[in-house]
This record gives structure tokens, sequence and C-alpha cells, in this order.
């Protein structure tokens, strides 16, 4: 349900007027986020030094608003990221009565635990930052893990992009459908999908060799003859998606298809897609 406006047209909440700012990463969704809510994205200025340095600054009262900062936290991720830093900063000590960071795509989510001796957990690390540049709520959406929610000391508005992505697949009409998981780690997120649409669920199964060379795909699940979904979280190179086709195109599967919710798609993973 939508709140009403305030006479000024901003929208109201028990913090004051709603404002929504953005950094660089993605403008135009701040703006379509602004426009459904009936407002104009916030006014400011985000620069670079020639040193490239982040020069940030509002260009408008702030005091006792309720500020929310769209910045996802996408390629290139350290820029992103001090950006985003920089611009909570300002807006805390330019009296914002609350700071929201909207991060859809929280980069440093796959640094989620210590894999290896002598390694960060660099999720945690950036939940830190967050909260000591002066955030007061993180709105992000499907993380890597859900268990990075524990991470921060402060609330965390953790949305999934499901209810949108199967409704589109709904639409699709595929007969024979059967969801795949492109490895183990995913399987509950591929069944949860599999289930809302009444299809067969698949895994594959990595394994390496004896002598760790080389990556043996087993395919557990019907697949052959049917219309393959593979769903992940997140296709960075694409390699495995890339993998997953193959595999599954072995096991005689009608149609690969693929789905995902964080479309990074760095280096080679358009020309993988393609290929």
């Amino acid at each position: 349900m939508r709140r009403p406006l305030s006479g000024d047209g901003l929208m109201s909440t028990g913090f004051g007027d709603l404002k929504v700012f953005s950094g660089s990463a993605h403008p135009l969704l701040a703006k379509e986020i602004a426009d459904f809510l009936g407002i104009s994205v916030g006014q400011a200025r985000l620069r670079r030094f020639p040193d490239s340095e982040v020069s940030f600054q509002i260009d408008e009262n702030i005091r006792g608003t309720d500020v929310f900062i769209v910045q996802p936290t996408s390629n290139p991720v350290d820029q992103h990221l001090m950006e985003l830093l920089v611009m909570i900063d300002a807006f805390r000590r330019s009296s914002a009565a609350r700071i929201t960071a909207v991060v859809p795509y929280y980069g440093y989510a796959r640094q989620d635990r210590k894999d290896k001796p002598r390694v960060p957990i660099s999720a945690k690390l950036v939940a830190n930052l967050l909260s000591a540049a002066g955030t007061n709520r993180v709105l992000t959406m499907d993380l890597h893990k859900a268990q990075i929610q524990g991470f921060f000391d402060i609330p965390v508005d953790h949305l999934f992009a499901a209810p949108v992505i199967i409704e589109y697949l709904a639409r699709l009409n595929v007969e024979k459908l059967t969801i795949v998981s492109p490895d183990a780690g995913g399987a509950e997120r591929a069944r949860a999908y599999a289930k809302r649409l009444d299809a067969e669920l698949a895994v594959i199964d990595k394994r390496r060799t004896e002598d760790g060379t080389s990556e043996v795909m087993n395919v557990i699940g019907d697949v052959a003859g049917r219309t393959c979904i593979l769903q992940d979280d997140i296709i960075d190179t694409a390699g495995t998606i890339q993998r997953g086709a193959v595999a599954l195109k072995s096991a005689e599967a009608a149609r690969v298809l693929a789905c995902a919710v964080h479309g990074v798609l760095s280096g080679p993973a358009i020309d993988r897609i393609e290929n």
C-alpha cells in the first residue's frame, strides 16, 4: 500500500519526509524507484578528484528526513562501495533522521567464511564498514548466503527476486519443465522454484577426478527430453552456467535456459553465454 504524500509532495514516514538519493552504480534504478513513489531523486553532486578520491555534496536540506541511498556494489565493487560509505557519512553529518543503504547486489558476499587458512571474511568487513559509516538499516536482495544478515548489528531487510522470476517463468508455459541447480549449494533455492512451478528438480553434482585435474559433471534428476532452466543467484564469469549447460545437453536435455538474480557478467561471460 502506498503511503500518503505530505504537503510538499514528499512521501512521509515516521522518520520525516522520505528522500531517495543515488550513487553512480545505478542512477536509472534510483530514478525508477523515485518515479514509482511520486518523488524526485535527491539533489547531490558526486564527482571524483583528479587523484580518484570521491567528492560528494548534498544540494538540499535533509535534516530530519528518512534517506534511502540506492547503490549496488557492482563492478567496480571497491569504487561503488567507497562512494556509498562517503555518501552515508555525509548524510549522517547532515542530520538525516535515518539512513537506509539500498544495496541490491552486495559485493564481497561470496567471501563469507574462512575456507582456507589466513584469509579474511570480507563480507563481514563490509558489514562493519556500513555500520561504522552511520547506516541505520540495510536493504538488499538475494544474498549469496542468507546468514550474512547475521554479520550486521543493524536491521537488514533481505528481499527475494523469486516471486518476480517465478511469475515470469510461469508465463512461458513450458511443458516438461525441470528446474536445475548448477551445484549442490543451490539445491534448496531450485527446489523452491520447482515446487512453485510444479516442475521436476535436478541437481548438477561437480566432482574432481582423483588427480584433481578435471571436473566430472553428474546430472542427478530427470532431464532427458525436457526443457531445463538453470537457476542461480549470481552469474559472474558464466563458467558454472556454461559447464552446466554442456552437462545437461550431454544428458539429452531438449532445451537449456538460464536465469539468475544478479547478472554480474564479468570478463568472458557474454562470449560464453552466446557461444
